[in-house]
């Protein structure tokens, strides 16, 4: 696959996750967290176990085995994340949610560092915590002074409780050996999907509740962000690799801005300039420059 076409499809998986957190904050107006993790994913395995069957032939019987960190990757990666970022949705707008979870990629550094022992650059260190001013930044408005007095809008701390469920997710996909990506993918949903079945049923729903956009925004998060931006982003992380794949990320917060800008959501200061910080701090905690240095020592040496 041609490198410019895979970017393209870089581009696409980013703009479909972004466009979550912009339908998200609609839909959830009108289906609750539960409903909307629960029904958004149990459609999404119409797809997903077909196109793990056909794209990667598991022997289901061996993943069958591993059901336990399987169970514990549905309950963090598909419960956890999705439960505290439509909640999150509830109560903050989906720019303020995309520019916290943009703290991932130097949160799962961190935590790599102290659970995994993996080592971890002064630049790095210096990224995460560039990044993590820009998102107390966002979160005080600007107003950093007031960082221990401040009334922090409830939406911001559940969006920082998805970013830890997702790196503790991502540490514990490191640890699953044997099972390919989309594999793993469908498995944990299948087993997040029956765990939330019984408190979906219990909680209810009322459908004719949403009108015609609502079902379209649900259908939206259905087919795109959860299925075909997966299926672009490990076409790319195989052609690419995870740490150049990886950078495109920070596209998500600002076409996520861009977005609400269009559909008339303003945008502050605080936003551009903690924005401006956690995207410069991931870059960096994301070892990027490391491997761009990397990258022209090996391009003088073949001189």
């Amino acid at each position: 696959m041609k490198q410019n076409r895979v970017w393209l499809l870089l581009f696409f998986c980013n703009l479909f996750w972004a466009g979550n957190y912009v339908f998200g904050k609609y839909v959830i107006t009108m289906l609750s967290p539960l409903w909307l993790t629960f029904a958004r994913w149990a459609l999404a395995l119409i797809v997903l176990i077909p196109l793990a069957h056909l794209m990667e032939k598991p022997d289901w019987r061996q993943v069958g085995k591993q059901w336990l960190p399987l169970a514990v990757l549905g309950l963090t990666g598909v419960i956890g994340y999705n439960m505290f970022l439509y909640s999150a949705l509830v109560y903050t707008s989906a720019t303020n949610a995309a520019l916290v979870t943009a703290l991932n990629p130097g949160v799962i550094v961190l935590f790599s560092f102290f659970l995994l022992r993996e080592k971890i650059t002064r630049v790095q260190a210096a990224g995460f915590v560039l990044s993590l001013v820009g998102v107390m930044v966002v979160l005080t408005r600007g107003e950093l002074m007031q960082i221990f007095a401040a009334e922090y809008n409830r939406g911001d701390l559940l969006t920082l409780g998805a970013v830890l469920v997702w790196t503790l997710y991502s540490i514990i996909g490191r640890r699953i050996k044997g099972v390919k990506p989309i594999t793993a993918t469908a498995a944990s949903t299948v087993l997040a999907v029956l765990i939330m079945l019984p408190f979906a049923i219990a909680q209810g729903v009322d459908f004719t509740a949403m009108d015609a956009l609502g079902i379209t925004g649900f259908f939206y998060i259905v087919v795109f962000p959860s299925i075909f931006s997966f299926v672009f982003w490990n076409k790319a992380v195989r052609e690419l690799g995870a740490n150049k794949a990886g950078i495109t990320l920070n596209l998500i917060p600002v076409i996520t801005a861009v977005i609400s800008v269009i559909l008339g959501e303003g945008i502050t200061a605080a936003q551009i300039w903690g924005g401006l910080l956690v995207i410069t701090g991931v870059v960096l905690a994301s070892g990027v420059t490391g491997m761009m240095r990397e990258r022209r020592r090996e391009a003088s040496s073949r001189l």
